[in-house]
């Protein structure tokens, strides 16, 4: 008999990193009393939600070692674009108190979009102007987060 062989790797990978997540929270939600499906406990949703996390990995694993599956190799990470796109969050993250919920975005996007090689200052704006938008209007306005929207010097 004939092993398995990883035809489509990027989406064995994929799958693996689902049911990597699936272990995680499964384990972490342990310590959560699950309840009943009538009388929810705190671990029951998580515990649920990794066990379909995990049957998604599965399926897309299996979907990878398949004879029938379309052959891709893995590519090689975009550190630069990584390193971008983290460092926008860790800056939004330290921006949102001192610059509002506006700048701190502003900054996240014109940052992170220096990840893409297509990167162009209209789209950045474009995409900027309309992420502040929303954001405001689900989380400021729509939800009633108590978010500084600009600036602390501007108060």
């Amino acid at each position: 008999m004939k092993g398995l062989a990883i035809r489509n790797q990027r989406a064995f990978a994929s799958g693996a990193l689902f049911l990597a997540f699936a272990v995680f929270f499964f384990v972490t939600a342990l310590q959560y009393p699950a309840g009943t499906a009538a009388k929810m406990g705190p671990g029951y949703f998580p515990r649920a939600l990794a066990i379909v996390l995990a049957a998604i990995g599965l399926v897309v694993i299996l979907s990878a070692v398949k004879p029938a599956a379309e052959a891709q190799a893995l590519r090689r990470w975009d550190l630069k674009g990584l390193a971008w796109i983290t460092g926008s969050v860790v800056l939004f993250g330290a921006l949102l108190f001192p610059l509002g919920l506006v700048g701190a975005l502003f900054v996240l996007v014109m940052v992170s979009s220096r990840a893409s090689p297509e990167f162009t200052w209209t789209g950045a704006l474009a995409n900027a102007a309309v992420l502040i938008v929303l954001c405001l209007a689900v989380f400021v306005y729509g939800l009633g987060l108590p978010l500084p929207v600009w600036p602390s010097f501007l108060n």
